[in-house]
């Protein structure tokens, strides 16, 4: 059987720093990393591709936002935004994907599926939802969404304003997980459960929009699980996972197990909103019956000795 593998494009994937986010250097930016799964697919591997979308979909917010203020057009629930940004992401990584291919004489079918992802509507992080979405308010206009919505603002560390925080809920089933799997092992290539997919909970057998939103590397990792992926790897814009890093005695990991990797993350090795979510979405693909799990950057992928492998 040919090996399956689930890669998790980062946000440098698709934006990079410094850059304003237009079209034309968002297909460059997915032009240059798709150019990298090309020896995987030479090599045979079978690929689902998840993706990121916190800045595309905080300017569909901003869009929702700008549209109600001038023309008192309705805002869209984030849920609604999610599926947005997967559709326009989607539609970039497959146009670019098939360029690449097409360059080096390779045929494959590509589909992008808008998918949603169920989460626990009693999950704690809806009472504590510190995810921060959308626009920067000033503290009176906060206050008065706040009051007319019902959400919940924090104040940006950097003082830019307030910004709404949302719940990032754990990611427990994704409906269409054996269509997936079904396509993937018949060589398609698929592009899903982008952003973490589009939140929804299950209520009395129907499925309904939450707002919140899933981490994406947890939302891979679980569709890495359940269409028993060989391996989930996550591009990042670092080749490994270092502990102490940029500190006294920076070290570069290599090939970890799961409880080594596993002790780092519980001494606060890694970061919050940066390396220590990767980490985690690694952890949970191995102790689910992962086999490899990877972090690395676009340019080392395939290399043999590259990147952070965690094994079971």
């Amino acid at each position: 059987m040919k090996k399956l593998s689930v890669i998790a494009f980062g946000g440098n994937a698709l934006l990079r720093s410094g850059q304003k986010g237009t079209i034309d250097e968002q297909e460059q930016n997915v032009y240059e990393t798709c150019q990298h799964l090309v020896p995987l697919i030479q090599k045979g591997y079978d690929l689902v591709i998840g993706h990121g979308n916190g800045p595309q979909v905080g300017n569909v917010l901003l869009q929702h936002e700008a549209g109600h203020q001038i023309y008192g057009l309705a805002k869209q629930p984030i849920d609604f935004c999610v599926a947005e940004t997967q559709g326009s992401i989607g539609f970039m990584i497959e146009q670019q994907l098939r360029n690449v291919l097409a360059e080096h004489g390779i045929q494959r079918n590509i589909v992008t599926l808008v998918t949603q992802v169920v989460v626990d509507k009693e999950d704690q992080a809806f009472k504590n939802p510190t995810k921060p979405v959308g626009p920067f308010y000033p503290k009176e206009e906060a206050d008065k969404q706040a009051r007319e919505n019902q959400w919940v603002f924090h104040e940006d560390p950097r003082k830019r304003g307030w910004r709404r925080g949302v719940a990032s809920p754990r990611p427990l089933d994704i409906p269409n997980w054996e269509a997936v799997e079904k396509l993937a092992r018949t060589g398609t290539i698929v592009i899903t459960v982008g952003g973490g997919g589009i939140p929804a909970y299950i209520d009395g057998g129907k499925m309904v929009g939450i707002d919140a939103v899933i981490d994406k590397d947890l939302a891979s990792s679980l569709l890495a699980n359940k269409i028993k992926a060989d391996e989930f790897c996550i591009l990042t814009d670092v080749p490994n996972v270092f502990i102490n890093f940029h500190k006294p005695g920076e070290k570069k990991l290599g090939r970890v197990s799961v409880e080594e990797i596993s002790r780092h993350l519980d001494e606060g090795q890694f970061t919050e909103g940066s390396m220590a979510p990767n980490v985690r979405a690694c952890i949970q693909f191995v102790e689910s019956g992962g086999k490899d799990a990877i972090i690395t950057e676009a340019g080392q992928l395939g290399k043999p000795g590259s990147g952070t492998v965690i094994l079971p």
